[in-house]
């Protein structure tokens, strides 16, 4: 097949579909029927580009769709594959065209396993590899081990799909946490409340995203997604499809054990094995498993450990640190969640086209590189969302953005962050103790006063960092999980808000107006301080007076990295597998699938000594 690119339509040429998709998890399979596309207008085009006859084309598909606002008059740019009815004469056309960056071969993007177990695979259960964590990077390891044989064991800390929404609905509306059932742990992981985003700007030669979104679709997905520039799911359509590919992972031989919390490893040395300066070689054997319905701890033998952690895994990380395995501090960012009328968002991006139904709400990036040397930037914008609680800590504040389908909620919301790195995490004894309690504190407080002496600096700072600020939060926002909030004009002249304006903030439980500079850190507040009327610039309205702040955003990666070799194998632990964005190698559910495959063929490869 031949791909073209670049393939331009005016908006008023795509047919519009009026009915809109409901958000409910119950919609029928005719709600999630995309409009069709205007494939006669493209086969003209295609046939153009190429310089034959419409009638030369046999088969014409759209891979994907995005739309140029760059002008007045709005543009449809479409990528298609098609096919002629002379296949001989492909080869002809693309040596023809071989200069033409907009003319390619179609790539084969199916996924191809490097491996696959024997139908009487395992002969020992020690064998089976053993996923932690079911959100979108577990989920989809475990899948790709499934579809190869190995029947994968998962450990998810957090509870079934549905009974975590209602628990996560417990603290949105009646300010009850529960700690290991929320936003951040459960089946589907944080990514679960969320805009549902499947777009991620990760190199990906074999295409392995493709398979994450058909893997998606087969699972109940809107089938758009496979073609959108910047597709998305939603957070009420996500249940069904994360519950569905839970089932075709037991189908294939998989399963999955709630509220199982791993709370050690079982080592033992690796002779021979390589390890950085001042670490020991291990080999994993197994993991201690507290079941959290009945408290009881067992041991699981296990040879093959996939670390697919949340970015918030933060027991589990000092956990892995006290068993000695190499982990590293790394960036990241902290800041606020920003909202602003949906409209004024359409009116500035889409001109005279906001509203079309094709549009939809339309959504922003943006970033300024400010004086004092931070870079200011949006963070999973949510069009027509909300903001929500996101903590997993009890007396602390942690906030997130969330969508659903339909984009359809008054308001947009991004977060607004500033960059951090290891320098800037606290040093003190009382954010240590803080953060980690006086004897655990204490003891990691030495560690870190030495490492800092070698020019270090010990990787679970950048967790104080973020409890720190959480626990700021939470005493700003008057201590029942409300969110400190502040309005930009009051922000940009540091004054205290008052009252809201003609922006009414989403954040549940409620916001309470005050000071966010008694929150943030002060390069944090500088740089925001002048991102603002910036930003202001490039999208009319983002420095608008009454646009509500709401603090604080802490959780936008995982402040560490659990380090891994060539072959996805930590640095000095055999037989763990660091995954993901709790591993720090991903940013969100399309590089988290992603990432988990990658591991998943690693762990196939080793196991079955292909």
């Amino acid at each position: 097949m031949i791909r073209i690119s670049e393939l331009k339509l005016p908006l008023t040429a795509l047919p519009v579909e009026t009915r809109r998709a409901a958000d409910a998890p119950t919609e029928t399979d005719l709600d999630r029927l995309p409009p069709p596309h205007p494939v006669t207008e493209l086969r003209r085009l295609a046939a153009q580009a190429l310089g034959i006859a419409e009638g030369q084309i046999a088969e014409l598909q759209v891979f994907k769709r995005s739309f140029d606002a760059r002008k007045a008059e709005l543009l449809a740019v479409f990528i298609c594959d098609l096919s002629l009815a002379d296949p001989a004469q492909e080869a002809d056309l693309l040596a023809r065209f071989e200069k033409t960056p907009h003319i390619n071969r179609t790539p084969d993007m199916s996924w191809q396993a490097p491996a696959h177990a024997p139908a009487n695979w395992p002969a020992d259960q020690a064998e089976r590899p053993v996923v932690v964590g079911f959100g979108p990077c577990g989920i989809f390891a475990a899948l790709a081990l499934a579809q190869m044989g190995l029947k994968p064991i998962v450990l998810e800390r957090g509870r079934p799909v549905r009974q975590r929404t209602k628990d996560t609905w417990g603290l949105w509306r009646k300010k009850v946490l529960t700690p290991e059932s929320n936003v951040q742990y459960g089946e589907g992981g944080a990514g679960l409340f969320s805009d549902g985003k499947l777009y991620s700007q990760i190199k990906d030669p074999r295409f392995l995203g493709r398979k994450v979104m058909q893997e998606f679709v087969d699972a109940g997905a809107p089938p758009e997604i496979l073609y959108m520039a910047h597709p998305h799911i939603g957070t009420f359509k996500l249940v069904k499809v994360v519950e569905a590919m839970r089932e075709k992972i037991i189908e294939l031989g998989g399963e999955i054990r709630f509220e199982q919390r791993v709370t050690g490893l079982l080592l033992e040395p690796a002779a021979g094995g390589a390890a950085p300066e001042g670490f020991q070689p291990q080999r994993v054997r197994g993991l201690k498993v507290q079941d959290l319905a009945s408290g009881a701890t067992r041991e699981l033998a296990a040879s093959r450990v996939v670390l697919a952690l949340g970015h918030s895994s933060r027991d589990t990380f000092a956990m892995l640190h006290d068993a000695g395995v190499y982990l590293e501090p790394k960036p990241f960012s902290i800041g606020v969640r920003i909202e602003h009328p949906q409209s004024v968002i359409d009116q500035s991006l889409w001109g005279r086209h906001a509203g079309h139904p094709l549009l939809g709400a339309a959504a922003y990036k943006l970033v300024h590189h400010a004086d004092n040397g931070r870079a200011v930037y949006s963070f999973c914008m949510c069009p027509g969302g909300t903001v929500v609680a996101a903590t997993s800590e009890h007396e602390r504040v942690v906030t997130n953005g969330m969508s659903q389908y339909s984009r359809a909620e008054r308001n947009a919301n991004a977060g607004m962050v500033v960059g951090i790195a290891p320098a800037d995490y606290p040093t003190d004894e009382a954010a240590w103790i803080a953060a980690f309690g006086a004897t655990d504190g204490a003891r990691y407080l030495a560690q870190a006063q030495a490492m800092q002496a070698r020019g270090q600096t010990h990787p679970l700072a950048g967790v104080v960092f973020q409890r720190q600020l959480e626990s700021l939060a939470f005493e700003a926002g008057g201590r029942d999980y409300q969110a400190p909030g502040q309005l930009v004009g009051d922000f940009l002249v540091g004054k205290p808000s008052a009252e809201f304006g003609a922006v009414q903030p989403s954040y549940k439980p409620g916001v309470k107006l005050g000071d966010l500079s008694q929150v943030l850190p002060g390069f944090a507040v500088e740089a925001m301080k002048q991102a603002l009327p910036v930003f202001g610039r490039k999208i009319r309205g983002y420095d608008m007076a009454d646009a509500v702040m709401t603090g604080v955003e802490t959780r936008t990666s995982s402040p560490l990295r659990i380090t891994r070799g060539e072959d996805c194998q930590s640095l000095n632990v055999a037989g763990l597998y660091p995954a993901g964005e709790g591993a720090g190698y991903a940013g969100g559910i399309l590089s988290a699938g992603v990432d988990g495959i990658k591991v998943a063929e690693a762990v196939a490869t080793a196991t079955l000594g292909t």
